[in-house]
Protein backbone atom coordinates (compact mmCIF):
# COMPACT_ATOMS: atom_id res chain seq x y z
CA UNK A 1 0.00 0.00 0.00
CA UNK A 2 0.96 3.32 -1.19
CA UNK A 3 1.10 4.61 2.50
CA UNK A 4 2.67 2.48 4.76
CA UNK A 5 5.29 5.04 4.82
CA UNK A 6 4.19 6.80 7.72
CA UNK A 7 7.58 6.60 9.47
CA UNK A 8 9.81 9.32 10.58
CA UNK A 9 6.77 11.39 11.40
CA UNK A 10 5.81 8.46 13.81
CA UNK A 11 9.12 8.10 15.05
CA UNK A 12 7.15 9.44 18.50
CA UNK A 13 6.93 5.88 18.78
CA UNK A 14 10.44 5.04 19.07
CA UNK A 15 11.15 4.60 22.35
CA UNK A 16 14.13 3.80 24.88
CA UNK A 17 13.84 2.65 28.45
CA UNK A 18 16.48 4.11 31.17
CA UNK A 19 16.19 1.78 34.02
CA UNK A 20 14.27 3.66 36.95
CA UNK A 21 16.66 2.07 38.87
CA UNK A 22 19.65 3.68 38.31
CA UNK A 23 18.76 6.96 39.29
CA UNK A 24 17.17 5.62 42.53
CA UNK A 25 13.18 5.77 43.09
CA UNK A 26 12.73 9.16 42.76
CA UNK A 27 12.68 8.14 38.78
CA UNK A 28 9.98 6.32 39.35
CA UNK A 29 8.02 9.95 39.64
CA UNK A 30 9.26 11.25 36.26
CA UNK A 31 8.85 10.04 32.61
CA UNK A 32 12.65 10.92 31.22
CA UNK A 33 11.80 9.62 27.89
CA UNK A 34 8.90 8.79 25.54
CA UNK A 35 8.45 5.08 26.97
CA UNK A 36 8.71 6.24 30.67
CA UNK A 37 10.90 4.97 33.59
CA UNK A 38 10.44 1.15 33.14
CA UNK A 39 11.03 1.71 29.50
CA UNK A 40 7.27 -0.52 28.58
CA UNK A 41 5.19 2.87 28.51
CA UNK A 42 3.86 2.17 32.09
CA UNK A 43 3.76 4.88 34.81
CA UNK A 44 4.08 3.25 38.07
CA UNK A 45 2.98 6.12 40.21
CA UNK A 46 0.30 7.98 37.54
CA UNK A 47 -2.96 8.32 38.12
CA UNK A 48 -4.13 10.58 35.23
CA UNK A 49 -7.50 11.20 34.42
CA UNK A 50 -9.82 8.94 33.01
CA UNK A 51 -11.92 11.97 30.92
CA UNK A 52 -11.45 14.72 29.66
CA UNK A 53 -12.38 17.77 26.53
CA UNK A 54 -11.65 21.00 25.39
CA UNK A 55 -13.78 22.21 28.37
CA UNK A 56 -12.76 19.47 30.68
CA UNK A 57 -10.31 18.47 32.60
CA UNK A 58 -7.51 20.48 31.34
CA UNK A 59 -5.07 22.28 33.43
CA UNK A 60 -3.56 24.39 30.66
CA UNK A 61 -2.97 24.48 27.19
CA UNK A 62 -0.27 26.07 25.51
CA UNK A 63 1.17 26.61 21.93
CA UNK A 64 4.57 25.04 20.83
CA UNK A 65 6.41 27.25 18.26
CA UNK A 66 7.40 25.21 14.68
CA UNK A 67 6.97 21.24 14.36
CA UNK A 68 8.35 18.31 15.64
CA UNK A 69 6.82 15.07 16.63
CA UNK A 70 8.92 14.48 19.59
CA UNK A 71 6.95 13.02 22.88
CA UNK A 72 7.32 15.65 25.96
CA UNK A 73 9.77 14.14 28.30
CA UNK A 74 9.15 15.47 32.11
CA UNK A 75 11.34 16.22 34.72
CA UNK A 76 10.33 17.90 38.31
CA UNK A 77 8.75 21.04 36.98
CA UNK A 78 10.15 20.94 33.85
CA UNK A 79 8.94 19.51 30.36
CA UNK A 80 11.54 19.16 27.47
CA UNK A 81 10.20 19.48 23.61
CA UNK A 82 12.56 19.72 20.81
CA UNK A 83 11.19 21.20 17.28
CA UNK A 84 12.18 22.66 13.82
CA UNK A 85 10.92 26.03 13.13
CA UNK A 86 11.25 26.69 9.27
CA UNK A 87 12.20 30.35 7.97
CA UNK A 88 13.37 32.33 5.23
CA UNK A 89 12.55 31.96 1.74
CA UNK A 90 11.96 28.90 -0.07
CA UNK A 91 14.72 27.53 -1.74
CA UNK A 92 15.45 25.52 -5.27
CA UNK A 93 14.34 21.80 -4.75
CA UNK A 94 17.54 19.90 -3.99
CA UNK A 95 16.52 16.17 -5.26
CA UNK A 96 15.07 13.29 -3.81
CA UNK A 97 16.60 10.06 -2.88
CA UNK A 98 15.33 7.04 -4.76
CA UNK A 99 11.88 5.70 -4.71
CA UNK A 100 10.75 8.67 -2.79
CA UNK A 101 7.07 9.12 -2.15
CA UNK A 102 4.44 11.19 -0.22
CA UNK A 103 7.60 13.31 0.42
CA UNK A 104 7.66 16.93 2.08
CA UNK A 105 10.49 18.93 0.54
CA UNK A 106 13.34 20.58 2.77
CA UNK A 107 12.67 23.93 1.30
CA UNK A 108 13.57 26.05 4.30
CA UNK A 109 16.07 26.36 6.20
CA UNK A 110 15.27 25.38 9.77
CA UNK A 111 16.18 26.55 13.44
CA UNK A 112 16.85 23.58 15.17
CA UNK A 113 15.41 24.13 18.55
CA UNK A 114 15.13 22.06 22.31
CA UNK A 115 12.83 24.16 24.44
CA UNK A 116 12.03 23.89 28.40
CA UNK A 117 8.41 24.14 29.65
CA UNK A 118 6.81 25.14 32.76
CA UNK A 119 5.05 22.37 33.54
CA UNK A 120 2.88 24.49 36.11
CA UNK A 121 1.46 26.46 33.89
CA UNK A 122 2.92 25.77 30.20
CA UNK A 123 4.77 29.29 29.74
CA UNK A 124 8.37 28.55 28.20
CA UNK A 125 10.94 28.43 30.44
CA UNK A 126 14.16 28.88 27.65
CA UNK A 127 14.26 27.61 24.21
CA UNK A 128 17.80 27.40 22.71
CA UNK A 129 18.37 27.00 19.10
CA UNK A 130 21.15 24.43 18.83
CA UNK A 131 21.33 24.42 14.76
CA UNK A 132 20.26 26.82 12.00
CA UNK A 133 20.15 24.90 8.02
CA UNK A 134 18.82 23.56 5.83
CA UNK A 135 17.89 19.49 6.33
CA UNK A 136 19.94 17.52 3.43
CA UNK A 137 16.86 15.51 2.54
CA UNK A 138 13.37 15.04 2.90
CA UNK A 139 10.96 13.88 5.29
CA UNK A 140 7.46 12.08 5.37
CA UNK A 141 4.91 14.09 4.58
CA UNK A 142 3.30 13.23 7.90
CA UNK A 143 6.61 13.82 9.41
CA UNK A 144 9.22 16.48 10.68
CA UNK A 145 12.86 17.06 10.97
CA UNK A 146 12.33 17.00 14.60
CA UNK A 147 11.42 13.36 15.16
CA UNK A 148 13.56 12.07 17.94
CA UNK A 149 12.62 12.61 22.00
CA UNK A 150 14.73 13.89 24.03
CA UNK A 151 15.90 12.06 27.45
CA UNK A 152 16.85 13.47 30.49
CA UNK A 153 18.68 12.76 34.09
CA UNK A 154 17.98 15.85 35.75
CA UNK A 155 21.49 17.22 35.32
CA UNK A 156 21.13 17.34 31.25
CA UNK A 157 19.28 17.21 28.79
CA UNK A 158 19.99 15.44 25.41
CA UNK A 159 18.63 16.11 22.09
CA UNK A 160 18.98 14.44 19.15
CA UNK A 161 18.30 15.73 15.33
CA UNK A 162 19.98 13.30 13.94
CA UNK A 163 22.16 14.14 10.75
CA UNK A 164 21.68 17.94 11.97
CA UNK A 165 23.66 16.72 15.35
CA UNK A 166 23.46 15.31 18.88
CA UNK A 167 23.36 18.01 21.73
CA UNK A 168 23.76 17.95 25.39
CA UNK A 169 22.49 20.76 27.37
CA UNK A 170 22.37 22.01 30.96
CA UNK A 171 19.00 22.37 33.04
CA UNK A 172 18.94 25.95 32.14
CA UNK A 173 19.45 25.11 28.27
CA UNK A 174 23.37 25.73 27.62
CA UNK A 175 24.39 23.70 25.34
CA UNK A 176 27.47 21.86 27.41
CA UNK A 177 28.19 19.66 23.61
CA UNK A 178 27.64 18.66 20.35
CA UNK A 179 28.43 16.06 18.53
CA UNK A 180 28.33 15.68 14.38
CA UNK A 181 27.56 11.82 13.73
CA UNK A 182 27.60 12.82 9.37
CA UNK A 183 24.39 12.71 7.31
CA UNK A 184 21.92 9.68 6.86
CA UNK A 185 20.82 8.80 3.74
CA UNK A 186 17.14 7.09 4.77
CA UNK A 187 15.11 4.49 2.50
CA UNK A 188 12.74 6.27 -0.08
CA UNK A 189 13.64 10.01 2.02
CA UNK A 190 11.38 9.23 4.80
CA UNK A 191 13.11 10.59 7.49
CA UNK A 192 14.63 10.06 10.80
CA UNK A 193 14.01 9.43 14.07
CA UNK A 194 15.31 7.06 16.17
CA UNK A 195 16.17 8.49 19.56
CA UNK A 196 19.06 8.35 21.75
CA UNK A 197 18.90 6.49 25.12
CA UNK A 198 20.93 6.61 28.32
CA UNK A 199 21.97 4.48 31.07
CA UNK A 200 24.16 5.74 34.00
CA UNK A 201 27.02 7.80 31.82
CA UNK A 202 26.33 6.64 28.56
CA UNK A 203 24.65 8.02 25.48
CA UNK A 204 23.64 5.06 23.19
CA UNK A 205 22.58 6.33 19.28
CA UNK A 206 21.57 3.85 16.96
CA UNK A 207 22.20 5.07 13.48
CA UNK A 208 20.61 2.62 10.37
CA UNK A 209 20.62 3.94 7.12
CA UNK A 210 20.71 3.47 3.59
CA UNK A 211 25.01 3.81 4.33
CA UNK A 212 27.25 3.23 6.88
CA UNK A 213 25.39 1.57 9.81
CA UNK A 214 26.09 1.88 13.54
CA UNK A 215 25.25 1.95 17.05
CA UNK A 216 27.53 4.34 19.15
CA UNK A 217 28.18 4.96 22.98
CA UNK A 218 29.13 8.39 23.68
CA UNK A 219 30.10 9.56 26.92
CA UNK A 220 27.25 12.13 28.64
CA UNK A 221 29.28 14.52 30.08
CA UNK A 222 31.81 15.10 27.40
CA UNK A 223 30.51 13.47 23.85
CA UNK A 224 33.18 11.41 23.54
CA UNK A 225 32.93 7.82 22.29
CA UNK A 226 33.30 5.14 24.10
CA UNK A 227 33.19 2.76 21.61
CA UNK A 228 31.03 2.46 17.48
CA UNK A 229 30.39 -1.09 16.21
CA UNK A 230 29.66 -0.71 12.46
CA UNK A 231 25.69 -2.84 11.67
CA UNK A 232 24.83 -4.82 8.95
CA UNK A 233 22.05 -2.79 8.25
CA UNK A 234 19.30 -0.73 6.67
CA UNK A 235 17.02 2.07 7.63
CA UNK A 236 15.23 1.61 10.58
CA UNK A 237 13.63 4.15 13.39
CA UNK A 238 13.60 1.57 16.30
CA UNK A 239 15.01 3.21 19.51
CA UNK A 240 17.46 1.03 21.56
CA UNK A 241 16.38 -0.55 24.93
CA UNK A 242 18.87 -0.73 27.99
CA UNK A 243 18.25 -3.81 30.08
CA UNK A 244 19.75 -5.18 32.97
CA UNK A 245 20.25 -8.64 32.64
CA UNK A 246 22.38 -10.96 34.90
CA UNK A 247 23.87 -8.08 36.54
CA UNK A 248 25.28 -6.79 32.89
CA UNK A 249 23.49 -3.67 31.00
CA UNK A 250 22.67 -4.95 27.47
CA UNK A 251 21.82 -2.56 24.56
CA UNK A 252 18.87 -4.35 22.48
CA UNK A 253 18.09 -2.92 19.30
CA UNK A 254 15.58 -4.26 16.85
CA UNK A 255 16.53 -3.92 13.16
CA UNK A 256 15.13 -5.49 9.58
CA UNK A 257 17.92 -8.20 9.25
CA UNK A 258 18.73 -8.89 13.28
CA UNK A 259 17.69 -7.94 16.58
CA UNK A 260 20.95 -7.85 18.51
CA UNK A 261 21.81 -7.42 22.45
CA UNK A 262 25.11 -5.40 22.60
CA UNK A 263 27.56 -5.51 26.01
CA UNK A 264 27.23 -1.30 27.34
CA UNK A 265 30.65 -1.38 28.70
CA UNK A 266 32.36 -3.06 24.77
CA UNK A 267 29.82 -2.76 21.99
CA UNK A 268 30.29 -6.54 21.88
CA UNK A 269 27.36 -8.37 20.21
CA UNK A 270 26.22 -10.64 22.77
CA UNK A 271 23.13 -11.81 20.54
CA UNK A 272 21.32 -11.80 17.38
CA UNK A 273 17.93 -13.16 16.23
CA UNK A 274 16.67 -13.42 12.66
CA UNK A 275 12.82 -13.10 11.95
CA UNK A 276 11.32 -9.46 11.53
CA UNK A 277 10.62 -7.75 8.50
CA UNK A 278 12.00 -4.98 6.64
CA UNK A 279 11.26 -0.84 8.11
CA UNK A 280 11.22 -1.45 11.87
CA UNK A 281 9.80 1.17 13.26
CA UNK A 282 8.10 0.31 16.85
CA UNK A 283 10.70 -0.35 19.51
CA UNK A 284 11.53 -3.34 21.88
CA UNK A 285 9.86 -3.97 25.62
CA UNK A 286 11.13 -6.04 28.22
CA UNK A 287 10.69 -7.35 31.35
CA UNK A 288 11.60 -10.32 33.90
CA UNK A 289 14.07 -12.01 31.72
CA UNK A 290 12.09 -11.35 28.13
CA UNK A 291 11.88 -8.88 25.55
CA UNK A 292 9.10 -8.54 23.08
CA UNK A 293 9.60 -7.36 19.81
CA UNK A 294 7.64 -6.76 16.51
CA UNK A 295 7.01 -5.20 13.40
CA UNK A 296 4.04 -5.18 10.08
CA UNK A 297 5.52 -4.35 6.83
CA UNK A 298 5.33 -6.73 3.63
CA UNK A 299 4.95 -9.72 6.39
CA UNK A 300 3.97 -9.72 9.92
CA UNK A 301 6.38 -10.58 13.36
CA UNK A 302 6.68 -10.51 16.65
CA UNK A 303 9.07 -12.24 18.74
CA UNK A 304 9.41 -13.30 22.47
CA UNK A 305 12.63 -13.77 23.68
CA UNK A 306 13.84 -15.10 26.76
CA UNK A 307 17.75 -13.25 27.79
CA UNK A 308 18.94 -16.17 29.95
CA UNK A 309 18.93 -18.61 27.00
CA UNK A 310 20.11 -16.18 24.41
CA UNK A 311 23.71 -16.25 23.13
CA UNK A 312 25.24 -15.77 19.90
CA UNK A 313 22.61 -16.58 16.55
CA UNK A 314 19.31 -17.74 18.28
CA UNK A 315 17.27 -17.68 15.02
CA UNK A 316 14.87 -20.31 15.30
CA UNK A 317 15.83 -21.61 18.43
CA UNK A 318 14.36 -22.37 21.95
CA UNK A 319 15.53 -18.80 23.36
CA UNK A 320 12.63 -17.59 21.13
CA UNK A 321 9.75 -18.61 22.97
CA UNK A 322 6.92 -17.81 20.98
CA UNK A 323 6.33 -16.08 17.48
CA UNK A 324 3.20 -14.29 15.90
CA UNK A 325 2.43 -13.51 12.48
CA UNK A 326 -0.87 -11.20 12.46
CA UNK A 327 -2.10 -8.19 13.68
CA UNK A 328 1.56 -6.63 14.69
CA UNK A 329 2.34 -3.18 15.15
CA UNK A 330 3.96 -1.34 12.59
CA UNK A 331 4.53 2.12 14.01
CA UNK A 332 3.27 2.70 17.67
CA UNK A 333 5.31 0.54 19.90
CA UNK A 334 4.05 -1.91 22.17
CA UNK A 335 2.89 -1.58 25.93
CA UNK A 336 4.30 -3.73 28.49
CA UNK A 337 2.19 -4.09 31.36
CA UNK A 338 2.69 -5.62 34.87
CA UNK A 339 0.75 -6.41 37.65
CA UNK A 340 3.48 -6.57 40.26
CA UNK A 341 5.22 -4.01 41.95
CA UNK A 342 8.45 -2.52 40.53
CA UNK A 343 10.98 -1.38 43.15
CA UNK A 344 10.40 -2.41 46.57
CA UNK A 345 8.74 1.02 48.11
CA UNK A 346 5.53 1.23 45.56
CA UNK A 347 1.93 -1.40 45.47
CA UNK A 348 0.84 -3.02 42.66
CA UNK A 349 -0.89 -1.37 39.79
CA UNK A 350 -3.83 -2.03 37.48
CA UNK A 351 -4.77 -5.68 37.26
CA UNK A 352 -4.13 -7.68 40.22
CA UNK A 353 -4.69 -11.01 39.10
CA UNK A 354 -1.37 -12.85 39.73
CA UNK A 355 -0.89 -13.90 35.53
CA UNK A 356 1.79 -12.19 34.54
CA UNK A 357 2.49 -9.50 32.16
CA UNK A 358 0.56 -8.17 29.32
CA UNK A 359 0.89 -7.07 26.18
CA UNK A 360 -0.73 -4.82 24.20
CA UNK A 361 -0.39 -3.84 20.76
CA UNK A 362 -2.22 -2.35 17.33
CA UNK A 363 -2.42 -3.73 14.08
CA UNK A 364 0.42 -1.86 12.01
CA UNK A 365 -1.15 1.75 12.87
CA UNK A 366 -4.55 1.01 12.58
CA UNK A 367 -7.36 1.02 15.71
CA UNK A 368 -7.72 -2.89 16.42
CA UNK A 369 -5.88 -3.87 19.40
CA UNK A 370 -4.56 -6.99 20.58
CA UNK A 371 -3.94 -8.14 23.89
CA UNK A 372 -1.03 -11.17 24.98
CA UNK A 373 -0.42 -12.98 28.29
CA UNK A 374 3.20 -11.50 27.21
CA UNK A 375 5.55 -15.10 27.96
CA UNK A 376 3.34 -17.19 26.72
CA UNK A 377 2.05 -15.15 23.48
CA UNK A 378 -1.68 -16.52 24.59
CA UNK A 379 -4.30 -14.14 23.22
CA UNK A 380 -6.62 -13.01 25.79
CA UNK A 381 -8.41 -10.49 23.54
CA UNK A 382 -8.61 -9.21 20.48
CA UNK A 383 -8.09 -8.11 17.64
CA UNK A 384 -10.48 -5.48 18.58
CA UNK A 385 -11.49 -2.49 16.40
CA UNK A 386 -11.01 0.46 19.11
CA UNK A 387 -14.36 2.88 18.72
CA UNK A 388 -13.73 6.78 17.27
CA UNK A 389 -9.70 5.84 16.58
CA UNK A 390 -8.79 6.10 13.08
CA UNK A 391 -4.94 5.99 12.68
CA UNK A 392 -2.63 5.80 15.69
CA UNK A 393 0.83 6.58 15.60
CA UNK A 394 1.40 7.15 19.20
CA UNK A 395 2.34 4.58 21.27
CA UNK A 396 0.28 3.04 23.97
CA UNK A 397 0.70 3.94 27.69
CA UNK A 398 -0.73 2.77 30.76
CA UNK A 399 -1.67 4.05 34.16
CA UNK A 400 -3.31 3.69 36.81
CA UNK A 401 -4.88 -0.21 35.65
CA UNK A 402 -5.34 1.70 32.65
CA UNK A 403 -4.55 1.53 28.85
CA UNK A 404 -4.45 4.99 26.97
CA UNK A 405 -4.32 5.00 23.13
CA UNK A 406 -4.30 8.23 21.80
CA UNK A 407 -5.44 8.80 17.78
CA UNK A 408 -4.14 11.16 14.81
CA UNK A 409 -7.56 12.19 14.65
CA UNK A 410 -7.69 13.57 18.15
CA UNK A 411 -9.46 11.24 19.97
CA UNK A 412 -8.27 8.96 23.24
CA UNK A 413 -9.63 5.85 24.18
CA UNK A 414 -9.29 4.62 27.84
CA UNK A 415 -9.42 0.78 28.96
CA UNK A 416 -9.44 -1.35 31.72
CA UNK A 417 -5.81 -3.30 32.03
CA UNK A 418 -7.04 -6.66 32.36
CA UNK A 419 -7.60 -10.14 30.71
CA UNK A 420 -10.95 -8.56 28.93
CA UNK A 421 -11.45 -5.77 26.55
CA UNK A 422 -13.40 -3.11 28.71
CA UNK A 423 -14.02 0.36 27.70
CA UNK A 424 -13.71 3.21 30.32
CA UNK A 425 -14.03 6.44 28.31
CA UNK A 426 -13.30 7.91 24.69
CA UNK A 427 -12.45 11.61 24.94
CA UNK A 428 -11.75 14.30 22.24
CA UNK A 429 -9.49 16.79 22.10
CA UNK A 430 -9.49 19.37 18.76
CA UNK A 431 -6.33 18.79 17.76
CA UNK A 432 -4.23 16.09 15.46
CA UNK A 433 -1.72 13.56 17.37
CA UNK A 434 0.96 11.94 16.26
CA UNK A 435 3.86 12.12 19.30
CA UNK A 436 3.52 9.39 22.39
CA UNK A 437 1.88 10.51 25.40
CA UNK A 438 3.84 11.43 28.98
CA UNK A 439 2.18 10.66 32.36
CA UNK A 440 3.57 12.32 35.28
CA UNK A 441 2.00 11.84 38.70
CA UNK A 442 -2.08 13.44 38.05
CA UNK A 443 -1.31 14.67 34.84
CA UNK A 444 -0.94 13.78 31.38
CA UNK A 445 0.86 15.18 28.65
CA UNK A 446 -0.02 15.64 25.35
CA UNK A 447 1.14 17.17 22.68
CA UNK A 448 -0.56 17.75 19.35
CA UNK A 449 0.17 19.77 16.01
CA UNK A 450 -0.57 23.04 17.44
CA UNK A 451 -0.49 22.65 20.95
CA UNK A 452 1.40 20.94 24.37
CA UNK A 453 -2.22 19.99 26.29
CA UNK A 454 -1.69 19.03 30.50
CA UNK A 455 -4.51 17.28 31.36
CA UNK A 456 -5.32 16.68 35.46
CA UNK A 457 -8.24 16.07 37.29
CA UNK A 458 -10.05 19.60 38.51
CA UNK A 459 -11.29 19.57 41.77
CA UNK A 460 -15.15 20.12 42.10
CA UNK A 461 -15.94 23.47 43.81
Amino acid sequence: MNKTWIIAALLTSLALPVIADEKGPGALNQWAQWRGPLGTGVAPRGNPPLTWSEEKNVRWKAAIPGKGLSTPVVWGDRIFLTAAIAFGDALPDHGHAHGAHDNMPASYRHKFVVLAVNRRNGSILWQRTVNDERPHESTHETGSWASHSPVTDGEYVFASFGSRGVYCLDMNGEVVWNKDLGNMQTLHGHGEGSSPALYGDTLIVNWDHEGGSFVVALDKRTGSERWKVMRDEVTSWSTPLVVMHEGRPQVIIAATKRVRGYDLASGDVIWECGGLATNVVASPVAADGFVYVGNSYEFRAMLAIRLSAARGDITRTDAVVWTRHRDTPYVPSPLLYGDRPTGSDRAPVGDRTPDGDKLYFLKHYQGILTCLEAKTGKTLFGPQRLPGIGNVYASLVGAAGRVYIVSLNGTTVVLEHGREFKLLATNRLDDSFSASPAIVGNELFLRGDRSLYCIEEKAVK
